[in-house]
């Protein structure tokens, strides 16, 4: 997940939700306005939405190579 960066300036941080023995309930997205305590924290790594979308299209795209080879290691540990 990104921090996204609205075009009014706004960041959506990702938030993840747990229980107290640890285990993930929810991811979600808070929104940061300009002037909040936490606000120049995340803007130097947000992206806009268009940047993020690319990051994402980018990653599925050039996956492939990644993907072969983690599904060949895969059935090696089945073989073992």
């Amino acid at each position: 997940m990104y921090v996204i960066r609205l075009a009014d300036g706004t960041l959506r941080v990702p938030q993840s939700l747990t229980s107290q023995d640890g285990r993930l309930i929810g991811n979600a997205y808070v929104e940061v306005q300009p002037g909040d305590p936490e606000y120049e924290q995340w803007l130097a790594e947000s992206l806009t939405e268009e940047e993020a979308e690319l990051r994402r299209r980018r990653w599925a795209e050039e996956n492939d190579e990644l993907e072969r080879e983690f599904l060949a290691y895969k059935a090696r540990q089945e073989d073992t």
